[in-house]
Order: C-alpha cells, then sequence, then structure tokens
C-alpha cells in the first residue's frame, strides 16, 4: 500500500496523546490516541499508523481543537489549534508505547 510517500507518513503523526480521558478510551474501545499534521487526511493517518506500528488499523476518526484563548496582561492572544485522530485498532492488535518502540 504504497499510495503515500514514506516521508510524508513519517511526518503525518506527531506524538500520541496522554491523557486521562485517552486512556479511559483505550481501554474502553481499543482506540488510540494521536496527535496529528494539521493537514493530515485519515487515510494518511492509517497508513502511517500501520507503518510505524507494524499493526492493523480498522478505523480512524479526526478531530480539530481549537486553540485557547490566553492572556498576558492586557494583552490577549490566542494558542494554535490542532488536529487529534482516534486511531480504532482490529481486535487483537495493540500499541506498547511503554516498550520503546
Amino acid at each position: 500500500m504504497s499510495a503515500f510517500k514514506e516521508e510524508r507518513l513519517m511526518q503525518v503523526l506527531l506524538a500520541p496523546q496522554i491523557s486521562e480521558k485517552a486512556t479511559y478510551i483505550a481501554d474502553k474501545n481499543e482506540q488510540v490516541v494521536f496527535r496529528v499534521a494539521s493537514d493530515a487526511t485519515k487515510p494518511e493517518v492509517k497508513a502511517a499508523v500501520e507503518l510505524l506500528f507494524k499493526v492493523e488499523v480498522k478505523a480512524v476518526q479526526v478531530s480539530n481543537v481549537k486553540g485557547k484563548e490566553k492572556r498576558f496582561g492586557k494583552m490577549t492572544g490566542r494558542r494554535k489549534g490542532w488536529k487529534k485522530a482516534y486511531v480504532c485498532l482490529k481486535p487483537g492488535q495493540e500499541i506498547n508505547f511503554a516498550a520503546g518502540e
């Protein structure tokens, strides 16, 4: 499945999203949450996860997270928005970040 360039796939996944919500989702729904490039598409995310972690992906859901408005004294500013991907793995598949892959 080389529809995408390998260089591009290496830049799609930025980091795993580690939070209480992400841990709950991982336990309950067999999903893993990643922070992804803001121009990444679902097929690119699927191909990147399969390439990097050698697992089979069943589905990908993507959500845009809006940046928070923050104040610094009188000045108000905005943090950058980012994109989050919920990757659903096929039964029996697992990604273990603690193993140091």
